[in-house]
């Protein structure tokens, strides 16, 4: 695909066939102006699956043939998470800019390391917090920014369902991205403790279930549920303000956003007593185009124009140090349970 007029259009090689990467793909060869050049998967067999979509892509199992290519722009990374920070060290070290899936990298010091180099290379590092470019997500931190909803109080995440099971990663990992990442998106601080607790009822040692809690310097509180153990598929976000509440539910077909005017106003007979308020409840209009769609468009906008993408290499290392002291509040946690768990003594 061309990019218009004389403007040629941004080649990507797309690294990573499994369940994320054939939608990337799908996503990059449909916009204007991009154009996936290259499939890289070290399954011989996915890449036959899937090079008849993108007839004009050459295929290969080695990532190599991808940073020999002078005329590759952009390498897209869908591989398991410890291969995301070598791979992209290396696209960016070859000159080419790397669009990162989420969580950028599989440690604190690692993910580090890549953003100091992408910081003096040529290429744009993004990392998919793919929820940060949801219309809904971006609708509702409109509502935040422009005080809509007061001070925000707290806010709440559930991301839960009967979901796949994983020995290589707890739930607290393989969901928590989407909702500390938006966290961070919507309060705009930096939290001052993390803290998790989590239970392994189906594999030893892989929480399945899990509880986060984030306290900002400001008294916001951010609380997360994980859960593949679950009766219903539940993907919601709440915000809790002084003047409104609002909630993202992706789960709904339409009005994925409702804003309720509810809260607590100060009585007029009394300076000590509230009285609970409960007004009009409303749900903006928000657009249906396939988030993803945006989130790829402004990749390759950015690789174009070189501007800093939005979900940049700090924004993904400030998940990543959350997620990390996450983990390390959940493995104290499970350590200090260790006695009950194994046949101790309980309470």
């Amino acid at each position: 695909m061309s990019g218009g007029g004389d403007t040629p259009a941004v080649r990507v090689g797309m690294v990573g066939l499994g369940y994320w990467g054939p939608n990337l793909a799908r996503n990059f060869d449909a916009l204007p102006g991009s154009m996936v050049a290259w499939l890289c998967d070290g399954n011989e067999s996915a890449l036959a699956r899937h090079a008849h979509n993108h007839r004009q892509a050459r295929t290969t199992t080695e990532f190599q043939d991808l940073l020999d290519d002078d005329s590759l722009d952009a390498v897209v990374i869908a591989t398991n998470v410890p291969q995301h920070v070598p791979l992209a060290e290396r696209a960016l070290a070859a000159g080419k800019s790397a669009f990162v899936e989420k969580p950028l990298g599989a440690t604190l010091e690692e993910t580090e390391r890549l953003v100091e180099l992408a910081e003096s290379s040529p290429g744009v590092l993004m990392v998919g917090h793919l929820l940060e470019y949801h219309p809904g997500v971006e609708r509702l931190k409109a509502l935040v920014e422009a005080g809509d909803l007061g001070e925000v109080r707290y806010v709440y995440s559930t991301r839960v369902n009967l979901g796949q099971l994983r020995t290589d990663e707890n739930a607290m990992l393989s969901l928590g991205p989407h909702d500390v990442s938006v966290a961070l998106s919507l309060i705009g601080e930096t939290p001052a403790s993390a803290w998790a607790r989590g239970e392994s009822y189906v594999h030893d040692g892989v929480e399945d279930v899990v509880f986060g809690y984030l306290r900002f310097p400001s008294g916001v509180a951010a609380h997360m549920h994980w859960s593949w153990l679950d009766p219903h598929k539940e993907r919601r976000i709440t915000v809790v303000g002084s003047e409104r509440m609002a909630t993202f539910d992706d789960m709904r077909v339409e009005g994925k956003l409702t804003v309720y005017d509810k809260g607590f106003d100060q009585s007029f007979e009394s300076h000590s007593e509230y009285m609970a308020r409960s007004g009009d409840i409303w749900q903006p209009r928000i657009s249906n185009e396939e988030p993803l769609r945006i989130e790829c468009r402004h990749f390759i906008d950015c690789v174009r124009t070189g501007e800093t993408p939005r979900t940049d290499g700090r924004s993904g290392l400030q998940v990543v140090r959350v997620l990390e002291q996450l983990q390390r509040s959940l493995d104290e946690s499970s350590a200090s349970a260790g006695g009950v768990a194994g046949g101790g003594v309980g309470v």
